[in-house]
């Protein structure tokens, strides 16, 4: 099997919009390699019946991003599509939450630092009593609070799910300035993605992902920390959801290779083991189960 089986067109048509369905549909590849669902039928003016009427909630999880948080607030709200920013203050000690709202966002807050993980689920759970009962779920759209101006850029996460052709999008960002990091984590999640589910992702660790509700909840509860994202694609593979990844011109804060980014590469490196490690150890009780049976 081919280790990498994202569609070369994932790069070059992402972003492209349904409206170029009718001629030449963009494919994805699911996580297992084969062609994803198709699309759904185009009506109207090159728009599906789905993107007619669904949105998109941007739902970012913040600590400590009051020099950013506005810039970030403000492009998100330019997505297609976004009805929804929603800013998940998780104790920060700065004034993240009073900037987010002066810039538009719907904030809510931990009292406390609860971690990225709960701060994704506290959002999803505000989104999920905002959506109408007639209405489909809005997409979930997580993005980085320190993305800035470029968290426009996160657009192109959307068509693939809102069409129908994937379950989750992930971003692939471009070589960050300033990042001091050796590959280590990101190859270690890498490895263990492709070990329990047979998919190589490029970048594993990618925290700029849109799903669809009924993912998001497949994928509950989250590994905690930075185990989140390694944790999420395994579980939603396994269960056979359909991955792709997505090229994304963004720009964040790289760690550094000085003592704090070590240490903040350290803890990353262990909750991605952690997360790894219960679901290597999930997957050998399923086994000893379907073996009783």
């Amino acid at each position: 099997m081919n280790a990498d089986h994202r569609s070369t067109e994932s790069g070059n048509r992402a972003g492209t919009g349904p409206a170029d369905t009718a001629s030449a549909p963009p494919t994805y590849l699911s996580a297992s390699g084969t062609r994803a669902r198709t699309p759904r039928p185009v009506v109207g003016e090159g728009r599906s019946a789905r993107a007619v009427r669904q949105r998109v909630a941007v739902i970012i999880p913040a600590k400590d991003e009051s020099r950013r948080i506005a810039a970030t607030v403000r492009a998100a709200k330019a997505i297609p599509h976004v009805d929804l920013v929603l800013v998940v203050d998780d104790g920060s000690e700065d004034d993240t939450q009073h900037v987010a709202r002066e810039a538009g966002a719907v904030v809510v807050r931990h009292s406390h630092n609860r971690g990225k993980a709960a701060a994704m689920e506290t959002g999803a759970a505000v989104v999920a009593m905002r959506d109408a009962a007639d209405r489909p779920p809005r997409l979930l759209l997580f993005i980085d609070g320190d993305l800035g101006e470029t968290a426009v850029n996160t657009a192109p996460l959307v068509p693939p799910v809102l069409d129908g052709f994937a379950d989750l999008a992930i971003a692939l960002l471009p070589p960050q300035p300033g990042a001091g990091g050796r590959g280590i984590v990101v190859g270690a999640a890498r490895r263990a993605i492709q070990s329990l589910t047979g998919w190589t992702p490029t970048q594993p660790l990618s925290g700029m992902r849109c799903l669809t509700r009924e993912a998001f909840e497949a994928a509950t509860p989250l590994a905690r920390g930075w185990g989140v994202e390694t944790g999420m694609t395994i579980d939603l593979l396994r269960k056979g959801y359909v991955a792709v990844e997505v090229p994304c011109d963004l720009r964040h804060r790289a760690s550094s290779n000085d003592l704090k980014g070590q240490l903040h590469r350290a803890a990353q490196y262990r909750d991605v083991l952690l997360a790894v490690n219960a679901r290597k150890m999930r997957s050998a009780v399923d086994r000893v189960r379907a073996g009783d049976h």
